[in-house]
């Protein structure tokens, strides 16, 4: 049996860099400004109903630095940061890989019908996310 053991705050730090990064690239990959309020509620009800070492990751310490030029540039932070969210949770709390990746999905699909339905371009990004997320470690 493996035993959950306490992430570093470091670590934390990924898995909120991955969650709130994925919100991000959705949320821009069909920008409005109107529809930004919408997906930033949808967004925080579903990290709210995370549990355990997810949530504690989600809603403590600082926030992620999302802070680039471009999207691309986010994304190429945000992806990989993804990766070694679910490698960390893996090693240290194996039965949160799916608490995570479904938070993050279901946050990111929450994000995208927020406003009018998905868009294509929503639709796109959630499954650059999900390809992110399906890495193998």
């Amino acid at each position: 049996m493996i035993m959950e053991q306490r992430l570093t705050a470091e670590e934390q730090l990924t898995l909120k860099t991955g969650a709130f990064g994925a919100v991000f690239l959705v949320a821009n990959a069909d920008p409005g400004v109107l529809a930004l309020v919408k997906e930033s509620f949808a967004a925080s009800g579903a990290m709210a109903d995370s549990a355990g070492v997810v949530k504690e990751a989600l809603t403590s310490g600082p926030l992620p630095n999302l802070r680039h030029d471009s999207a691309l540039e986010i994304e190429s932070v945000v992806l990989p940061a993804l990766g070694r969210a679910v490698g960390i949770l893996r090693e240290k709390s194996p039965a949160d890989v799916a608490t995570y990746r479904e938070v993050v999905l279901g946050a990111a699909e929450r994000v995208a019908l927020a406003d009018q339905g998905m868009a294509p371009a929503e639709a796109a990004m959630i499954e650059r996310i999900r390809g992110a997320l399906d890495q193998p470690a």
